[in-house]
């Protein structure tokens, strides 16, 4: 990376990254109910690969934004990418221009047009930054895959045993009554036909509470460090899920990070907009850990260790990189590692999970079958008697 580039840049002064791209995050880690006019990071990537493809072509960026707006299908990037275009052609540089549009460019994007800009080499980190986006979005997509795929499986299951509950399991009594079980039937017969006259009766009740718990969730992430807190550690300590969890987080710091100090981005500056571009407050107390450290002077490699975020690889790696001024090409690694382990983590949940949710499906549906079987064993047994 050219000398020149190693310049203090300035921070737009937004104090977190908008989620609207991708990348960003509210403070409570939430994201919009309406979301209609939220550019995808998809999106967002495809423009940014093809602008740093026009501009190795040699098109200047006014023509090369004007081709961009005319090839984008009516929606929110085509509307953004008009007013980028009437502000770059009124002599405003192209990052400032972004940074009026902070629910699409975050903090992250602009810095590195903005050191692309200083530096000259404006296509070269386009196409990195492009590159980061993909790859991002690629881990993102993977944890939330796999964080979807046991709630979808238990959801669908949930709402399939309900129906059973409220409109099949309670004719099973008029059924047995007829045939002279009214009395003395099976504890587990007994449980499942109280269970599914509550819920014929009280269902709206569940639905309700499910709703009103959801809200309360969301607005709590809100509203109140403490429970964002709790709920951002059982993120990192869950069974099966929290490994996934905590090395995609070191994965983006890495990645993020060893972007942006090789864009030219200044150390300090870097940390910055990572803070704001981390949901998770844990991860985010290790990035301020790190910057205060930075400030006095120190190194990486004693609060990283302090904050309890990053194993002793990671800290190595950093510190050898800090030491030799390579720490971009170290970070790069530690992300490519962590990467590769949240593919390998991924494929081993599913194998995991699968059974686990077959076992307990045949447990709840066994234990449903035994339930309304119970009597006719019994009558049965009755009649041989007989």
């Amino acid at each position: 990376m050219p000398k020149k580039l190693q310049r203090k840049l300035p921070v737009p002064k937004q104090t977190a990254a908008p989620v609207s791209a991708g990348g960003g995050g509210d403070k409570g880690g939430g994201r919009s109910l309406f979301s209609r006019n939220k550019v995808t990071p998809r999106v967002l990537a495809e423009f940014t690969s093809q602008l740093a493809v026009l501009l190795n072509a040699g098109i200047p960026i006014t023509k090369s934004l004007r081709i961009l707006e005319g090839q984008l299908a009516p929606g929110p990037m085509k509307r953004v990418a008009a007013q980028i275009v009437e502000d770059v052609e009124g002599g405003t540089a192209l990052s400032e221009a972004m940074t009026k549009h902070e629910g699409v460019f975050d903090a992250l994007y602009t810095n590195m047009v903005r050191a692309g800009e200083a530096g000259g080499v404006q296509e070269e980190i386009l196409n990195r930054l492009s590159g980061f986006l993909a790859q991002s979005e690629s881990i993102k997509s993977k944890v939330k895959g796999a964080l979807a795929y046991p709630i979808a499986i238990m959801t669908v299951a949930v709402l399939v045993l309900g129906l059973v509950f409220t409109f099949v399991i309670p004719k099973f009594k008029s059924v047995f009554e007829s045939m002279g079980q009214k009395g003395g039937m099976h504890w587990t017969t007994e449980t499942v036909i109280g269970i599914g006259e509550h819920m014929q009766v009280w269902w709206w009740t569940y639905v309700v509470a499910i709703l009103l718990l959801i809200a309360l969730h969301r607005l709590l992430l809100v509203k109140s460090d403490g429970y964002r807190s709790v709920m951002h550690k059982f993120a990192l300590k869950m069974p099966l899920f929290g490994g996934l969890v905590h090395k995609s987080l070191v994965a983006r710091f890495a990645r993020t990070f060893g972007t942006l100090i090789q864009s030219g981005v200044p150390h300090l500056e870097a940390l910055d907009i990572l803070n704001a571009s981390t949901r998770n407050v844990h991860m985010k107390g290790a990035v301020a850990m790190v910057q205060s450290s930075i400030k006095e002077g120190a190194g990486f490699a004693v609060p990283m260790g302090e904050s309890h975020m990053f194993d002793d690889i990671v800290i190595n790696m950093v510190d050898v990189g800090e030491q030799t001024g390579e720490l971009d090409r170290m970070l790069a690694k530690v992300a490519d590692r962590y990467e590769g382990e949240v593919d390998r983590t991924v494929e081993t949940t599913f194998k995991v999970i699968e059974p686990i949710l077959l076992v307990v499906m045949a447990v709840v549906v066994g234990f449903i079958v035994f339930a309304l079987f119970m009597p006719l064993l019994t009558m049965m047994q009755t009649m041989n008697k007989r």
